[in-house]
């Protein structure tokens, strides 16, 4: 049981991703609606889930590597600081500084787009917790290179594929039923709670 929740945090945190505007979906909606086509809609969707494994699985490789190398209490604790700095950063500013590409940029420039956008808003720094927690079962003394790579890529498939779904079934319920203004009275403020819910992930490393 200690080893299923944190992969059953990896799949949550994957729908959280998914449902978040920001992550994905809006703009699979918004270039279906500009081109007209339900199969503009399903095409985007491998870029975005790509860009967004490829930030996230960045991310852990690095906190494999230095994991590696550090103490796992003092590595905690920096990562811990890590990601509540980013919630700090995501507080003050929000939105207003990411990254922005037209709506008529092609498949490579939509996983170039859903990598930095990953990477702005520090997804990949919410896995650490679980990821950690899995790395450490068995060897709680030392982060392991070996058997940690393993894992972390199992962590970036299954975290991946969970987004992947639940962009999906989003972004098409949208452009096949909805619109883009179904947003101004029935969607919630992600960057708010995205926000709590990196500061959350960083308390969580804390007193892991």
């Amino acid at each position: 049981m200690t080893t299923f929740w944190p992969w059953l945090s990896l799949a949550g945190l994957g729908a959280f991703h998914g449902l978040n505007p920001a992550m994905g979906w809006l703009f699979a909606v918004a270039l279906g609606l500009h081109s007209q086509s339900g199969r503009v809609v399903w095409l985007s969707l491998a870029p975005i889930a790509i860009g967004h494994a490829i930030s996230v699985a960045t991310v852990l490789a690095v906190v494999v590597a230095f994991g590696s190398t550090l103490d796992p209490n003092t590595f905690r604790m920096a990562a811990a600081a890590l990601i509540l700095g980013a919630a700090g950063y995501s507080a003050v500013y929000g939105h207003r500084h990411r990254v922005r590409i037209g709506m008529r940029t092609d498949m490579a420039g939509l996983a170039l787009w859903s990598f930095l956008m990953a990477t702005s808003h520090g997804a990949g720094l919410m896995l650490v917790p679980a990821v950690l927690s899995l790395c450490l079962a068995g060897h709680a003394s030392e982060l392991a290179m070996a058997s940690s790579l393993p894992i972390s890529l199992a962590a970036v498939a299954v975290h991946s594929g969970a987004m992947l779904i639940v962009t999906a079934v989003l972004s098409l319920a949208v452009f096949a039923w909805f619109d883009l203004a179904v947003l101004r009275s029935a969607w919630i403020n992600f960057d708010r709670l995205w926000t709590l819910a990196l500061g959350a992930t960083g308390i969580v490393l804390l007193v892991q």
